[in-house]
C-alpha cells in the first residue's frame, strides 16, 4: 500500500487535530433507545477501546519491555499512533465530561491518560537525556530558524515525514520533543514536561559557559588582578563571546523555539531560565573590568576588541534575547558596550595629556628621530585599524575649535554639507600636539641646522608611518602632502644653515680669471669649511633612506659639482707650481664619497 496513501488516511490534519462526530453513526440511525448508552459513552467506549491496548502496552509500570525500552527509539511509526491515541482520549474526555462527568469511563480515561504522560515524561527524559550530542548547541544552531519543520498549513504532514524519512538524529529527536511537549501541554501536564526541559537543557547551558571559561568575578577580584592576568582573561572572554552567542544561546534559542512552537509564554519563560544566568556573566564581563580597571591608554586595544565583539554581534544578540524575560540580558550587553565607549573616550584625552606633559629635555642623538614620535605613531597606527569601532564612539564627541587647528597643517573642509568625521579631527589633533612638542624638543639642540634636521626626520617618520597604514585613510592624502611638503622645508633649511657656508666658499663662476694666490685661498678655506663640516654632521642620523638620499643629492649638486668644476679648472695650475701643491687636500671624487658617508651616525 502507497506510504502516501497511508499518510492521507491515518495522519491527515483533519483526523488528527480534530475529533469529528460523523466517524460514529448517528443513535438514531442505529435505533438507541433510552437504556442503551448515550451517544458520548459510545463514543467513549470507542476511544477507548483503540486507546486502552496501545497505552497499556507502554506502561512501564506493568510491562518490563517498556520500562527498559524507549518508544520514540524502538519504532518511531508506533510512536506516533501513541501520540495519537492520546490527543484522542483528551478529545473524548473533553466532548464527555460536559454530559457526564462521573462516569466509569471518564474515569478509565483519566487513568489512562495518567499512564501516558508518565510513559511520555520518561520519553521526553530519555530523548533528552540520550541525545545530548545531537541537541548539543553546535548541531542545533547550524539550523537557520524552525520554519524549517513547522508548517502551519500541514503540521501532520511535516512532523511525520521528520519521523519516518529524515535520518537527520538531530531532527528527529527535535521533532519526537515537540510532539511530546505539544501533547503535554495540551494535556494539562506542560509543568512536568517544563521541568523536565529546564534542568537538563540549563546544565548543558551552564557546563556550556564552564566550558568557554566564563566565571563570574566579583569587582574586588577584577581589581586585585594583575594586567597579564586580566588581559588572559579578556582574549578568552573575546573568543567566548562568537561560540556564545553564535552556538550555545542561538541554538538554545533554535532548539527551544523548535519543541516549545505551540506556545509563545511557554518558550519564553523556558529559554529565559535556561540562558539567562549565563549570558548576564557572559556580558557583565566588560562591564566589571571597566569599573575596576585604571584608565591606560596602553589597555584601550583590549577595550576596543571588547567593544568591537559586542558591537560586531549585536543583531545576532537582540534577536536571541528578544523577549521582554531577558531584556535585561540586551541591557547588560548595552551597558558594557555604554561603559566601553566611555572608557575608550576617557584613555584616549588621557593618551593626548600624556603627550602634552612629555618633559625631557635631552635632545636625541643626531638629530635622530624621537622616541616621542615612535611611541605615539606606532600607537596611532594601530588605533587606526579600529577606525569604524572608534568613528562609532566618537561620533557624538565635541571637536577640537577650528581656529587651533593651523591650516598650515590641517586642511579638512569646515563645509556644513561634508565636515570631517569626529575621528579625522580627533586623530589630526593628536598628532598637531605631537608636532607641537617636536618644535619644542627641537628648541634643545645649540646648533640651529640640526633643529631642522631633528625636525625633518620626526616629520618624515610622521608621513612615512600615516602612509603606510589605515591612517592614510582618516587624514586623507592632501594632508600628508601638506606635511611632505613640510619635511623638504625643514631639509632644505638644514641644508642652507649648516652647509651654505661651505657652498659659498666656492666662487659661483670658477672661470673667471683668478690669481694663483687667489686659487690658494679657495681650496685653502674650502678644505677646512667642507672638513670641519663633515666632522660636524658626520654624527647626524638620517633613517629613512629616500630623505637621506634627497640632502646628499641636493648637496653633491650644490658642493661637490661646483667643486669638482673648480678643481677642473685650476688644479693644472696648482700641481705646476710646486709652492701650492700641498693646498689640494680632496679630490672630487673624496668629496662626493665623503658626502655620500654621511647620515649614518658615525665618523
Amino acid at each position: 500500500m502507497p506510504r502516501k496513501w497511508i499518510r492521507n488516511l491515518c495522519f491527515s490534519k483533519k483526523s488528527s487535530s480534530s475529533f469529528s462526530t460523523s466517524h460514529f453513526p448517528s443513535p438514531y440511525r442505529i435505533g438507541l433507545s433510552p437504556s442503551r448508552p448515550s451517544f458520548s459513552e459510545s463514543v467513549m467506549n470507542k476511544t477507548l477501546e483503540m486507546a486502552e491496548p496501545m497505552i497499556m502496552k507502554w506502561n512501564p509500570e506493568s510491562n518490563t519491555f517498556a520500562k527498559v525500552t524507549s518508544l520514540f527509539h524502538e519504532n518511531r511509526k508506533e510512536a506516533w499512533d501513541f501520540i495519537k491515541c492520546v490527543n484522542n482520549l483528551q478529545k473524548a474526555m473533553h466532548f464527555s465530561v460536559t454530559e457526564n462527568s462521573n462516569s466509569e469511563q471518564l474515569v478509565r480515561c483519566q487513568m489512562l491518560m495518567q499512564i501516558a504522560m508518565k510513559r511520555l515524561e520518561k520519553e521526553f527524559y530519555q530523548i533528552l537525556s540520550m541525545n545530548r550530542a545531537h541537541l548539543d548547541p553546535e548541531s542545533v544552531s547550524t539550523r537557520s530558524s524552525t520554519s524549517d519543520y513547522d508548517d502551519e498549513d500541514n503540521d501532520d504532514k511535516i512532523v511525520i515525514e521528520s519521523l519516518c524519512e529524515v535520518e537527520d538524529a538531530s531532527s528527529i529527536a527535535m521533532a519526537a520533543l515537540k510532539l511530546i511537549a505539544e501533547c503535554m501541554i495540551s494535556t494539562g501536564y506542560a509543568k512536568e514536561c517544563l521541568k523536565i526541559y529546564k534542568i537538563i537543557r540549563k546544565s548543558i547551558v551552564d557546563e556550556g559557559i564552564y566550558r568557554l571559561g566564563l566565571e563570574k568575578f566579583s569587582a574586588s577580584h577584577i581589581h586585585k588582578m594583575n594586567w597579564d592576568v586580566l588581559e588572559l582573561r579578556i582574549e578568552n572572554w573575546l573568543n567566548a563571546v562568537k561560540v556564545a552567542v553564535k552556538t550555545l544561546f542561538n541554538g538554545e534559542r533554535i532548539l527551544c523555539d523548535h519543541v516549545f512552537a505551540s506556545s509563545d509564554s511557554i518558550r519564553e519563560s523556558c529559554f529565559s531560565e535556561i540562558s539567562k544566568e549565563g549570558a548576564m556573566i557572559l556580558f557583565g564581563f566588560p562591564e566589571n573590568v571597566i569599573k575596576n580597571s585604571k584608565k591606560s591608554p596602553d589597555k584601550l586595544y583590549r577595550v576596543l576588541d571588547m567593544y568591537s565583539v559586542i558591537s560586531d554581534h549585536w543583531p545576532e544578540i537582540d534577536s536571541i534575547f528578544s523577549f521582554d524575560s531577558t531584556a535585561s540580558v540586551k541591557s547588560q550587553a548595552l551597558t558594557s558596550l555604554v561603559r566601553l565607549g566611555e572608557y575608550v573616550r576617557t584613555a584616549l584625552n588621557e593618551f593626548e595629556s600624556t603627550i602634552q606633559k612629555y618633559s625631557s629635555k635631552s635632545p636625541v642623538a643626531g638629530a635622530g628621530i624621537h622616541h616621542l614620535t615612535i611611541d605615539v605613531m606606532n600607537y596611532m597606527s594601530i588605533l587606526a585599524d579600529y577606525s569604524n569601532i572608534l568613528s562609532d564612539i566618537l561620533a557624538d564627541s565635541t571637536p577640537p575649535e577650528k581656529h587651533s587647528l593651523p591650516e598650515s597643517l590641517f586642511v579638512f573642509s569646515d563645509a556644513q554639507e561634508s565636515p570631517a568625521p569626529a575621528i579625522t579631527l580627533k586623530f589630526a589633533w593628536f598628532i598637531l600636539v605631537l608636532l607641537c612638542k617636536l618644535n619644542c624638543k627641537a628648541d634643545h639642540y645649540k646648533d640651529i641646522s640640526f633643529s631642522y634636521l631633528f625636525l625633518a626626520n620626526n616629520f618624515q617618520y610622521i608621513v612615512e608611518r600615516a602612509s603606510t597604514s589605515n591612517l592614510k585613510y582618516l587624514l586623507g592624502y592632501e594632508w600628508l602632502s601638506k606635511l611632505d611638503s613640510k619635511v623638504k622645508l625643514f631639509s632644505s633649511n638644514y641644508e642652507q644653515l649648516g652647509w651654505s657656508h661651505v657652498v659659498n666658499s666656492l666662487p659661483k663662476n670658477p672661470t673667471l680669471g683668478i690669481s694663483p694666490e687667489q686659487v690658494k685661498e679657495v681650496f685653502i678655506n674650502f678644505n677646512s669649511l667642507f672638513d670641519q663640516a663633515c666632522r660636524k654632521h658626520s654624527l647626524c642620523i638620517v633613517v629613512d633612506s629616500k630623505l637621506s638620499y634627497d640632502i646628499k643629492a641636493s648637496m653633491k649638486r650644490k658642493i661637490a659639482l661646483a667643486y669638482r668644476e673648480f678643481y677642473n679648472v685650476h688644479s693644472t695650475t696648482v700641481k705646476n707650481n710646486r709652492n701650492l701643491r700641498y693646498v689640494i687636500k680632496f679630490a672630487p671624487e673624496d668629496v662626493e664619497r665623503r658626502l655620500w658617508n654621511l647620515f649614518f651616525g658615525t665618523v
